[in-house]
């Protein structure tokens, strides 16, 4: 019973907190791309332009929801809540401070450690797939089901890209947990440099690109080229259920932060000192404070770089992306073999 109520506590903070970091994050990323590019509304509307994103999100809770004759009602109503669940279960495996020790017991600030959480983690993204190709189908007309189609194309392509430049990552660490992982990157080089697996910079790279194309962030929102085919595979969503999607995004953002903070920076690892309680808070301002520092980038990139054209995102995808990726596995097997059984030629 005090497992079930612990774990209870765990998610109920954990959504908590998700939601409440998401909805800043939309004011972040108004505010600084407003100063990006010099617009007025996300700076002078209220007190640090709080009042542009408040009514923007009041506008989309109490706009009425437009339902067109033609859709799937039942597919057509759950295609926004299949969006934003796996946003939501994703986040439930990521460790987000060091294990904390109250009396007698250990508490993880993790909701659950998965043996298999980068596995979990790649089902529950690959979910949403199915979430806009819903959307697209279900609404009843060729634009959204055009965009679905688009959409899904280039999602399951990256898709491919991130879970390769994963595999070195799971070689060197030794396990697919994600509290394992950063356990793993406690060491260090040298005796003062960290051992964090960013030094397996083209998995890194590799899965940054991945990671913007799979949140359908610039240069890669093709998902929503209003320019090209209205809306996207949301076109006939609108008032609350586009909202849902909108959330999604948003969540999905700062998961993918979050997690490359995990797998490549140690997650919640750097300095602690102070007393008992400083050393409990330090490891989650560092995991908030890393993370934050991977958000303003999808921010800054949104600000800077223009949108590519859909052959070149996925010609990048198929022509680039996977083959640099199979070739780095072949040369991390070819460096875990030599480090753990030597040169067999020497």
């Amino acid at each position: 019973m005090d497992a079930f109520i612990v774990a209870a506590v765990k998610v109920v903070i954990a959504f908590a907190l998700l939601f409440t970091t998401v909805l800043l994050l939309v004011w972040i990323e108004r505010r600084i791309v407003a100063f990006m590019q010099n617009r007025l509304g996300p700076t002078r509307a209220g007190p640090f332009g709080i009042l542009q994103t408040l009514a923007d999100g009041l506008k989309l809770i109490f706009k009425e929801s437009m339902t067109p004759r033609k859709v799937e009602l039942l597919i057509y109503l759950a295609a926004p809540i299949m969006a934003l669940l796996p946003a939501l279960l994703i986040f439930l495996v990521i460790p987000i401070g060091a294990p904390i020790t109250i009396g007698d017991t250990e508490y993880t600030l993790q909701v659950t450690d998965l043996n298999i959480g980068i596995l979990y983690v790649l089902a529950m993204s690959s979910l949403a797939v199915y979430a806009i190709t819903f959307a697209g189908w279900s609404s009843g007309s060729k634009y959204p089901l055009l965009g679905s189609v688009r959409a899904s194309a280039q999602m399951i392509s990256y898709e491919a890209a991130m879970g390769l430049a994963l595999v070195p990552v799971i070689m060197f660490t030794g396990t697919t947990s994600l509290a394992g992982i950063v356990e793993a990157q406690q060491a260090s080089y040298l005796g003062f440099l960290p051992a964090w697996n960013v030094v397996l910079l083209p998995s890194f790279v590799i899965f940054a690109i991945a990671v913007f194309a799979e949140t359908n962030r610039a240069p890669f929102d093709l998902v929503e080229a209003e320019q090209e085919i209205v809306g996207g595979f949301h076109t006939e969503y609108s008032g609350f259920r586009f909202a849902l999607f909108f959330l999604a995004e948003y969540i999905n953002m700062f998961n993918m932060s979050a997690l490359t903070v995990t797998l490549f920076f140690g997650g919640w690892d750097g300095p602690v000192f102070g007393p008992t309680v400083l050393q409990y808070v330090l490891p989650v301002v560092w995991f908030f404070a890393k993370t934050f520092l991977f958000i303003f980038l999808f921010i800054w990139v949104r600000g800077t770089l223009p949108r590519m054209r859909y052959d070149q995102l996925m010609g990048f995808g198929w022509k680039r992306l996977i083959p640099v990726s199979l070739a780095w596995i072949i040369l991390a097997m070819i460096a875990v073999g030599v480090r753990r059984f030597g040169m067999p030629w020497a």
